[in-house]
């Protein structure tokens, strides 16, 4: 036979004793990890804690603080996210309550113009007037609906002066609105302005 293959039988019968003696040494740590683990719960209190115990320790803490990070990064998603939205809406309060008087402007000539003859005058500003009115409704803002007779609210309502009630149902009560409310989705952005009873 050629050296070369002398070496290669060699080095075959080599590694088919490495392997062989590979599995054995992999089979003699399992026997090792199973008898320490069995062992572990019979030798009590003053056995020191196996490797694979400390192993199995480490990666229940490990698991333990990954949990609690994802838990917190869903909360800090479902916070942020809150925000966001609750910004979007309110984005153009500063505009909107600018607009608020101009509001209340066109709600007291609405009810001028209603006591003159002139039809056609009426029409066109009532069209203006709904327009406006469905402009700033699209972009989220409302009423705060309050009518004579309802319960006073201090939440809900500002209170810019009391007098006698003109019937003892509307004591405690709202007697007057002097001026309408406005919401800006959820958010008050101005207070109805009402009158109470006593």
């Amino acid at each position: 036979m050629s050296k070369k293959k002398t070496d290669k039988t060699k080095n075959h019968q080599n590694q088919g004793e490495n392997n062989s003696a590979k599995d054995q040494v992999e089979e003699a740590i399992d026997q090792a990890i199973d008898n320490v683990e069995e062992n572990s719960g019979k030798e009590g209190e003053d056995a020191d804690f196996s490797e694979a115990d400390k192993l199995k320790e480490d990666v229940q803490k490990e698991k333990d603080k990954f949990l609690r990070l994802f838990a917190e990064f869903e909360n800090y998603k479902r916070r942020t996210s809150k925000e966001r939205l609750e910004l979007f809406k309110t984005a153009n309060q500063e505009v909107m309550s600018a607009m608020l008087p101009v509001l209340d402007d066109f709600d007291r000539a609405l009810n001028e113009i209603q006591k003159t003859e002139d039809k056609n005058l009426l029409k066109g500003v009532e069209l203006i007037h709904n327009k406006l009115r469905e402009t700033l409704k699209s972009k989220g803002l409302e009423p705060v609906n309050v009518e004579k007779g309802d319960n006073f609210d201090a939440d809900l309502h500002e209170a810019i002066t009391q007098i006698p009630a003109p019937s003892e149902e509307l004591k405690g009560k709202i007697v007057d609105v002097v001026e309408r409310g406005y919401k800006l989705g959820e958010r008050i952005i101005r207070y109805p302005k009402v009158v109470t009873g006593k």
